[in-house]
């Protein structure tokens, strides 16, 4: 069977879900292509079950940051009540509701796993192998995502680890649980089986969460240790195996052994590419895919494959692994998509309608670890190696009232990094108990590139965190 559509999308994760919204939205017809559940990796593996685990545990560590509240709160978490909380968060692991939403938008889904076998061509093939062709008249969009990659360690793939997969599906609480990578997964996972119960070892080649400001990766480790979480840095992990009894040895460079119940790793992605038909397009399947400025699909040259039918959007394109960058490309391609079968010129602009600048100069992300980390823009050290003239501007969040009024003995830190040339603000990060409110604010300032001298007119409530834009400005030393 052959059936005809505008657009043809691989992967019904949220962001396959956003380029065919946004491409029916704008007059097409779209199909999309799912070998799993309609929804993918945030909604039942990543971010809804995952932030649904951390929740009861962060409730509880506000609760306990205040006298009164803290008096009222007693006794350790029900692990059982959690996992059903999170279970609810994850929809039992059934996409029902999903694809109820698909069929209210006028997206076809097809069950099956796609490749890609000619020209604007998708072969699905079903569970029970039969097969269906999909023509696409304008657009095929490759969104299938990323995965767990696993280290090559001795006897690693013997001792069946768990990936975030296993992590945020779990439904019994290891009573030891061995962590391998110190990224925002480890992290996260150590946070929150450490509040379930789990006496966690975190073992991690790098210092703990290197893709942020190091302050902020220092305090999320003191408040892990704190905990009793026992944390390995700079270690690597050489061998694993699984005993008699169940238990798995871990053995690392440094002679160490560590024994759990369980063991995670959280050591990177790899891209969701190996058997999409990719290589009869001259591109090596397994690969991410590298798009331009349109997120059409390029070669190792940087030219278009085919006549520029193929589009990449989402973690497969390695430009921003974060679900939130991921639909935000994915509705500048529907629009863009939607555009060019209209005969428009496209918008690609820095800020344009159809552009992903924010994927360079503005990268949001939150760590939901304790204490949470939110962070926009680039690091100090990235806007030095771009070659950008800076001012780097910290504070100590704990100082401004609205967090003093939070929780007693809040600890926290702020910084700003800001560009000299233009005086804006082209990094924030800030570490401490709620932080993630105060990130959208630093967004609109990146985004928005407003100048230093303008902020001092963006007047914060009193009191409340936010006050930290006013302390950083006074900071800077360019009072008003």
């Amino acid at each position: 069977m052959t059936s005809t559509f505008d657009v043809v999308i691989i992967g019904a994760g949220p962001v396959g879900e956003n380029v065919a919204d946004r491409a029916v939205q704008g007059g097409l017809s779209a199909a999309i292509v799912e070998r799993e559940l309609v929804g993918g990796e945030c909604s039942y593996w990543a971010c809804m079950p995952t932030k649904a685990l951390l929740r009861d545990a962060a409730a509880v560590r506000a609760a306990r940051a205040l006298p009164a509240a803290g008096k009222a709160v007693s006794g350790d978490l029900d692990a059982s009540a959690v996992l059903a909380r999170r279970d609810r968060f994850a929809s039992d692991w059934s996409d029902a509701g999903q694809v109820d939403w698909l069929n209210q938008a006028g997206i076809t889904l097809v069950r099956g796993h796609g490749r890609i076998t000619d020209t604007r061509t998708v072969t699905v093939t079903a569970t029970d192998g039969t097969t269906t062709v999909l023509q696409a008249r304008h657009a095929v969009v490759v969104a299938t995502g990323s995965s767990a990659q696993l280290p090559p360690i001795r006897g690693l793939s013997d001792v069946t680890p768990w990936t975030s997969r296993e992590a945020a599906a779990a439904h019994a609480i290891p009573d030891r649980l061995a962590i391998i990578g110190g990224g925002v997964v480890g992290s996260e996972m150590a946070t929150a089986f450490n509040a379930l119960g789990s006496q966690v070892t975190l073992l991690s080649q790098t210092r703990l969460l290197p893709g942020v400001e190091p302050f902020a990766g220092e305090y999320v480790a003191a408040a892990l240790r704190e905990a009793g979480v026992s944390l390995h840095l700079g270690t690597d992990v050489t061998e694993a195996r699984r005993d008699e009894d169940g238990a798995v040895h871990l053995v690392t460079s440094d002679g160490r052994s560590v024994t759990a119940d369980e063991v995670l790793v959280a050591t990177g992605r790899t891209p969701n590419s190996k058997d999409l038909g990719l290589d009869s397009l001259g591109l090596t399947p397994g690969d991410w895919l590298d798009v331009d400025d349109t997120l059409t699909v390029v070669d190792s040259n940087g030219k278009p494959v085919g006549d520029g039918w193929l589009y990449a959007a989402g973690d497969v394109n390695k430009r921003a692994l974060l679900t939130h960058h991921g639909k935000y490309q994915a509705r500048a391609l529907g629009d863009s998509i939607a555009a060019r079968a209209r005969g428009e010129q496209l918008d690609v602009r820095a800020w344009g309608r159809h552009a992903v600048t924010a994927d360079e100069r503005a990268i949001t992300q939150v760590i939901f670890t304790d204490p949470e980390v939110a962070a926009v823009g680039l690091s100090a050290e990235a806007a030095s190696a771009a070659g950008f003239k800076t001012r780097v501007v910290d504070h100590d969040l704990g100082a401004v009232a609205g967090a003093a009024l939070h929780a007693d003995g809040y600890r926290g830190q702020a910084r700003m990094i800001v560009d000299e040339d233009r005086n804006i603000l082209i990094g924030f990060t800030a570490v401490g108990p709620d932080v993630a409110e105060l990130l959208h604010a630093a967004t609109i300032a990146v985004t928005a590139e407003v100048p230093l001298d303008r902020l001092w007119h963006a007047v914060p409530a009193y009191p409340t965190m936010s006050e930290i834009w006013l302390r950083l400005l006074e900071a800077d030393g360019r009072d008003r």
